[in-house]
């Protein structure tokens, strides 16, 4: 169904009009132009020589007549688009749809009444869900019989009905009605009759400014009396959509629905002074800057007809959206200053789409919009249980730090920093903490970011200038108190174009960053809402300023069996969907992950294992996939089969019978390891060799073992010419890796004391600290990794300095079990319990050799 007049009937229509306004009872509006202004209304039926019955201008009493009309319940419904029929307004309506045409026949051999109900959509079949609920009882006044085949038709509505249920779908709709009454107050009150002289008095401007509305309109206007039928024949005929005209012929209320059809008119007069003044403006000499202002106004109409925003009214939307938000009034200031700079910026100027930009930016931003916490505790503890295994003090501190946001009632989050090595969950933490919580969450990663304004942002002076990741991520969170992932936070770089780590001061430091400045927005920011969450695999690389303004909560890496528990639970799970293997009964033997992980990773997280697993699941679903047998429960000799020879031997302790040989525990960012340190005296003049690839720490730490031996000789029974007399060299084995840090000192010192004395090493035993000239023993870091290492590897004794005991004391019972550790003091003590008292080989032999050399000598 259209609502677009056929040719046929707008000639018939043009052929009767003539007649009519002869007939002195009787006023016409003419046919439809372009602003729906052509709506035929007739005074009262003419005879049949007209060629079509005529319906009279409705006064008070003919409205009286209708509300007395009796209506079925039961209606045919005749869906039209693109129009709305009111109470009283005759339109003719070309009808197509075969459906239609069925009913629109049948009905005009009957009784002639029909249903009108417009359509949301251009839907060409029609259900109740596409029809609005409310349309208007129509008498059909004629039927004309197109040469195509379709049908036109002059209806006129009567009564508003509201759509109640649809019963009959074929051959045509049939729905049950229910009738609506409307209501207009008395027009003898002076704020009605006001009113009313209002709506004609504009209905009558706006016909007087369009060229395209004939001036029989003027006297159709002057004739209606009824003030319903007033704001129905306007409603019919002002230029609106079909969802603002719906509006109206729902609204019951008749003051109601004439104050929004004054409204409405008003608008139609202003747009029509405007195009009327810019069209007289035009009219005179057109220089050639008049005629690019015309050839604007035109694509400004263009673009209305495409539906498409006009700069102006693009200007306007964003106006709009700033009323809607929270901002701070400084904001709200400098967002209203830039529109109206934009308003009086030609649209062709070259600054024009970097300040639309720019305000668009401020409109986007989520400003004071936040997401609400849910601090049920109980539940964050089963998440974060859920997603990872082991972790139980990093859980714990977690639990404890949502507990203090609960009880401060505040939203001002501390900057907490997940430290560790790769692949033990520090990402994957944070995402369980947003998922916790309730929060929105971004990543950020910091690997390689060298730039300032990657931070900042860039001034909007530059080419292609935009706000720094900071704003971007919360941009696209679409609130101000995300959990904020800062990744990599220790791989930040520096250049000539500015340090990110000290931009990042103010991102990050609680009494800052309530003002954040970006260099785009030139607006505070506030941050202090966003809960910053950084990552790192080393601290010495971190800014000292950035790590003091953070919480440093170490993640430490798993034990092997802590592995196995995370990979039957995630990670067989995960890379069997990633492969498409729905075989639920394929398992993993517990042997066969162990094997997987002594035999072919080494690392504190679990990513090499997942890959190994995946190369795994591979293997399988090609098994699969070729229809070629395979185990469901996979055993060792299958990960054998599958992933090839053993790529590590197990770390184990060597035990042998030289002296001069200690083992040692390290710490790299994959986790703990132990390692060999060897010495040996060869026949010089007392030179010190080092070699290993051992960085400047470690080449001091030897340095100082050797000078305290040196002056301790006596103490330890070594006979100071041998010092002159034989060459020392010190090796770690593993020469391609370098090492470096502070921990090695007491094991060189053991290995350099195990080597002038020839007293073996005690077997089992491993050793971790700093030694000083005067003899003390210093603590180091890393100590949970390193009695991971040492347990793996067999060790059963471990010498440490006395205040690493409390970072013993957090490591769990499990990991710990089967191991003895001695705290030490003073480097004797390290001797005492390291050194054997028998001899490898006697230390007299290398006396006397020395004292022959110093005789020949």
């Amino acid at each position: 169904m259209t609502a677009q007049t056929d040719k046929v009937a707008v000639l018939a229509i043009q052929n009767i009009r003539h007649a009519i306004l002869q007939h002195p009872k009787f006023k016409i509006m003419s046919k439809r132009n372009k602003k729906n202004w052509s709506n035929l209304m007739l005074a009262e039926n003419m005879d049949e020589n007209n060629g079509v019955d005529m319906i009279p201008i409705l006064s008070a009493e003919d409205e009286a007549n209708i509300e007395k009309e009796n209506f079925p319940e039961m209606l045919p419904i005749l869906p039209v688009k693109n129009t709305v029929l009111f109470p009283g307004v005759v339109i003719p309506i070309t009808v197509g749809r075969q459906k239609s045409i069925k009913l629109v026949k049948k009905a005009y051999k009957g009784d002639r009444v029909v249903g009108v109900v417009a359509q949301r959509n251009n839907s060409e079949e029609p259900t109740i869900d596409d029809l609005y609920k409310v349309g208007t009882v129509a008498k059909i006044l004629k039927m004309l019989t197109l040469p195509d085949g379709n049908i036109t038709i002059i209806i006129q509505g009567k009564r508003k009905f509201e759509l109640a249920e649809i019963t009959q779908q074929d051959p045509y709709l049939t729905a049950q009605i229910s009738l609506l009454n409307d209501s207009f107050p008395d027009p003898k009150k002076k704020e009605i009759k006001a009113l009313i002289q209002s709506l004609k008095e504009t209905a009558t401007r706006i016909v007087q400014l369009n060229p395209d509305i004939p001036n029989e309109a003027l006297f159709a206007l002057e004739n209606i009396e009824s003030p319903a039928f007033l704001t129905h024949f306007l409603s019919s005929n002002i230029n609106a959509d079909v969802s603002e005209k719906q509006i109206l012929l729902e609204t019951t209320d008749g003051e109601e629905r004439a104050n929004a059809l004054l409204s409405a008119l008003m608008r139609d007069v202003q747009l029509l002074e405007l195009k009327n003044e810019i069209q007289s403006k035009v009219n005179s000499e057109i220089d050639q800057q008049q005629r690019e202002y015309f050839i604007r106004q035109q694509i400004k109409m263009l673009q209305e007809e495409l539906g498409q925003d006009s700069p102006e009214q693009e200007v306007e939307k964003l106006r709009a959206r700033g009323f809607d938000k929270k901002w701070p009034e400084a904001v709200a200031k400098v967002f209203n200053k830039e529109l109206d700079k934009l308003g009086r910026t030609n649209p062709m100027a070259a600054e024009y789409p970097v300040a639309i930009n720019y305000v668009e930016w401020l409109a986007d931003l989520p400003w004071n919009e936040y997401s609400k916490d849910n601090f049920n505790l109980q539940r964050a503890k089963k998440i974060l249980d859920a997603d990872h295994f082991g972790l139980e003090k990093v859980k714990e501190r977690i639990i404890e730090y949502l507990a203090v946001l609960k009880l401060r009632n505040n939203m001002k989050a501390p900057i907490l920093c997940l430290y560790g090595p790769p692949g033990v969950g520090k990402t994957s933490l944070g995402r369980s903490i947003a998922k916790a919580l309730g929060r929105q969450y971004v990543r950020m990663s910091l690997g390689g970011v060298r730039d300032e304004a990657e931070i900042r942002g860039h001034r909007r002076t530059y080419v292609g200038a935009m706000p720094g990741r900071v704003v971007q991520h919360l941009k696209k969170s679409g609130t101000s108190n995300p959990v904020f992932i800062l990744d990599e936070i220790d791989k930040l770089a520096s250049d000539f174009r500015g340090d990110p780590a000290s931009a990042l001061l103010e991102v990050l430091d609680p009494e800052q960053n309530h003002t954040f400045a970006d260099n785009y927005l030139e607006v505070d920011y506030d941050l202090s809402k966003v809960m910053f969450i950084a990552t790192s695999n080393s601290l010495d690389t971190i800014h000292p300023a950035l790590r003091d303004r953070m919480e440093i909560i170490e993640v430490s890496g798993y034990t092997l069996e802590e592995k196995v528990q995370i990979a039957k639970r995630h990670l067989i799970a995960k890379q069997k969907e990633e492969n498409g293997i729905d075989i639920k009964e394929l398992t993993i033997d517990t042997k066969a992950i162990a094997k997987i992980i002594d035999g072919y990773t080494r690392e504190s997280g679990v990513r090499n294992l997942d890959r190994l697993i995946g190369k795994v699941m591979r293997k399988v679903a090609r098994a699969i996939a070729m229809d070629e047998p395979f185990n469901k429960t996979l055993k060792t000799d299958d990960i054998v089969k599958y992933l090839g020879a053993e790529v590590f031997e197990k770390e184990s302790y060597n035990d042998n019978k030289v002296a001069g040989v200690v083992t040692g525990l390290a710490w790299t960012q994959v986790g703990g390891e132990i390692l060999f340190i060897e010495s040996s005296l060869n026949k010089g003049r007392g030179k010190l060799t080092l070699s290993g690839q051992l960085g400047d720490v470690m080449k001091e730490s030897a340095i100082t073992a050797l000078s305290y031996l040196k002056a301790h000789c006596d103490s330890l029974n070594i006979d100071y010419k041998l010092f002159d007399s034989y060459d020392v060299h010190l090796h770690i084995p593993a020469g391609a890796v370098p090492k470096d840090g502070p921990s090695a000192g007491i094991t060189m010192f053991t290995s350099l004391a195990s080597l002038f004395t020839q007293r073996k090493v005690r077997g089992q035993l491993a050793m971790t600290g700093e030694i000083t000239l005067s003899g003390r023993v210093l603590p180091v870091g890393g100590i949970k990794e390193k009695v991971l290492a040492a347990k793996r590897a067999g060790i059963a004794e471990i010498i440490m300095s006395n205040k690493n005991r409390k970072d013993v004391e957090e490591i769990g019972d499990d990991y710990i079990k089967g191991l003895k550790f001695h705290y030490v003091e003073r480097v004797s003590e390290v001797l005492d319990i390291a050194l054997l008292q028998e001899k490898v080989k006697d230390a007299i032999e290398l006396v006397a050799v020395a004292t022959e050399k110093e005789k020949s000598h």
